[in-house]
């Protein structure tokens, strides 16, 4: 696999920003040439976003299945374990074929986001949860659209398609817990707090750290993308 690749050293490095509404402040420059298509700075750091985001809503869907209070919430809580656990594992395959560093930890920001729905309970905590999660979720969703529309790689194209349909699932089971202020929340989403990019950055790993794993539920009914089936749709 290696021969059929020309990686330059830009591949390797980690990516400086990752706020939840841009990609990247030069996302079309190619930063690699793979026998998937070309990497772009904006791909690579899509597949980084992917992956932080897993970090953070995939323990939040744990704390909602012990703190929600409503049957919405609980099955919402659900499918954010079940989509992101299956967005993770694609996430952890393609890296290495791609020559792309994944977080083990995500943004300050995000973590933030966690932090304080485990200190709430409560119908707030079911508040809270809603439109934090629906306000996220509407923010990634216009970059999945905008990667998967000009990615010329295929393997981020395959992951592009996988999010757009988990992402979209998850905006709609946020909505339908009737718990979203949705002036408030499009105006978060569209209107984001101005904060330093070491907030909104999934720290680098460690040298040599295993990758954590997000284990998929025992009714998973998510699945990873078909690497064979993205293969063969190389440019």
């Amino acid at each position: 696999m290696g021969g059929a690749m020309s990686l330059t050293l830009a591949a390797l490095a980690y990516p400086s920003m990752l706020g939840l509404d841009t990609v990247s402040s030069s996302n079309d420059r190619i930063i690699a040439n793979t026998q998937w298509g070309p990497l772009t700075e904006g791909d690579r750091d899509f597949v980084v976003k992917v992956r932080a985001a897993g970090l953070w809503e995939y323990p939040v869907g744990q704390i909602g299945l012990q703190k929600g209070q409503s049957k919405s919430v609980l099955t919402a809580s659900e499918h954010l374990i079940d989509g992101h656990a299956a967005l993770d594992e694609t996430c952890r395959k393609i890296a290495p074929m791609l020559n792309i560093t994944l977080p083990n930890v995500a943004s300050p920001q995000q973590e933030g986001f966690v932090t304080q729905l485990k200190a709430e309970s409560g119908k707030q905590f079911d508040v809270t949860f809603a439109n934090i999660l629906r306000q996220t979720h509407g923010s990634i969703f216009n970059t999945v659209a905008k990667v998967r529309s000009t990615t010329k790689n295929s393997l981020v194209r395959a992951l592009a398609d996988q999010a757009n349909d988990t992402v979209l699932d998850h905006i709609t089971v946020m909505e339908k817990t009737g718990l979203v202020d949705y002036d408030l929340t499009l105006f978060q989403q569209t209107t984001p707090p101005k904060l330093p990019a070491v907030d909104l950055t999934p720290p680098a790993p460690p040298a040599g750290q295993p990758l954590v794993v997000l284990t998929p539920p025992p009714t998973a009914t998510s699945t990873p993308v078909d690497l064979g089936a993205a293969v063969n749709q190389q440019q």
